[in-house]
């Protein structure tokens, strides 16, 4: 679009600017493995989300589940950086008859007043990272996690909190689930969970990988799960197991994140343990049956203990937007 287009526009131009925006916007999503599995369609006053089956992780997502979340995180991206601009916009999930791969669809439907709620969040989207140093500073206060918990909750999706009873029998499950020919980084991350149900003295002071599935590469750290005594974890979950609903913990998880960051709460995402079908199975166990696990999140503060990671590559926009 040119300058003179932008100066002095019709509103048809102004709302598909605006859509564009917004995927820009969502390109700063977190994905499993900084895969980054999505792709827009923009034409006139629409904005279609679809999942890009060739950015699917073959072995460790086999269903899609992790790639169709980290969609529902981009697409909430999207609406609140359409919110925040000062548009009305219906979202339609999971279209039924159309293509499979298309997640979500976004029609600007006019003028709105802008959300003071949604233009934070904009704001935040591009401070939001994940935190891989080691939680050395204090709990998270019970305020800070009831406010994140009340944003996932608005996008039909729920956050338990593991007790430490319950972080054993997720270790006890990590542990069983190791396998010889794994991954390394794979491997790393269960090695942690099993190191973490461990009493204090017995866990090793060697540093430990703490994958959260959002970056380029997987370089070692220093964090091991001894440093990680002050985090707390949170499962987040959600009453079936299907893509709806995975799409809509990606949203939950969006809004709970971004939360997590304005309140200067670190979080670091474990998707290893969502990996294996019988961990799975034995996590649910601990809510009773009523959900459905979908990740696993420290959350604590670090102490500013050690720089932060830089912030993970991202595809160029033209790599992601469709304008037809």
């Amino acid at each position: 679009m040119d300058t003179e287009a932008l100066t002095h526009p019709t509103d048809p131009e102004i709302a598909k600017h605006a859509l564009a925006e917004a995927a820009a916007a969502a390109g700063y999503a977190p994905s499993i493995h900084n895969t980054q599995p999505w792709r827009w369609r923009l034409a006139a006053s629409t904005l279609e989300l679809y999942l890009v089956r060739g950015r699917i992780l073959p072995v460790t997502d086999p269903d899609g589940r992790l790639a169709t979340l980290s969609c529902g995180v981009a697409l909430h991206h999207a609406r609140a950086a359409l919110a925040a601009q000062g548009w009305h916009a219906t979202t339609t999930r999971m279209l039924p008859g159309t293509d499979p791969e298309l997640l979500a669809r976004l029609h600007v439907d006019g003028r709105a007043p802008v959300d003071p709620a949604s233009v934070l969040e904009l704001r935040t989207i591009p401070f939001r990272h994940t935190d891989r140093r080691a939680v050395t500073g204090t709990p998270v206060d019970p305020a800070d996690l009831a406010a994140i918990a009340m944003a996932v909750r608005a996008h039909g999706t729920q956050l338990h909190t593991l007790r430490p009873g319950q972080l054993l029998e997720l270790a006890a499950a990590a542990g069983h689930a190791q396998r010889g020919d794994a991954d390394p980084a794979w491997q790393a991350e269960l090695t942690y969970w099993t190191e973490l149900g461990r009493p204090d003295a017995a866990v090793p002071a060697r540093a430990t990988p703490a994958m959260g599935r959002d970056a380029g590469h997987n370089g070692q750290l220093p964090i091991s799960a001894a440093q990680d005594r002050a985090a707390t974890f949170v499962m987040l979950y959600g009453s079936s197991d299907e893509p709806s609903s995975w799409l809509g913990a990606g949203e939950g998880l969006s809004a709970g994140w971004l939360t997590a960051t304005q309140r200067g709460v670190s979080v670091l995402p474990h998707s290893a343990p969502i990996e294996v079908a019988a961990v799975r199975q034995a996590m649910r166990a601990m809510i009773a049956g009523i959900g459905f696990p979908f990740l696993v999140l420290r959350l604590g503060t670090t102490g500013h203990a050690g720089p932060a990671l830089a912030h993970s590559s991202r595809l160029p926009a033209k790599q992601i937007i469709d304008r037809i």
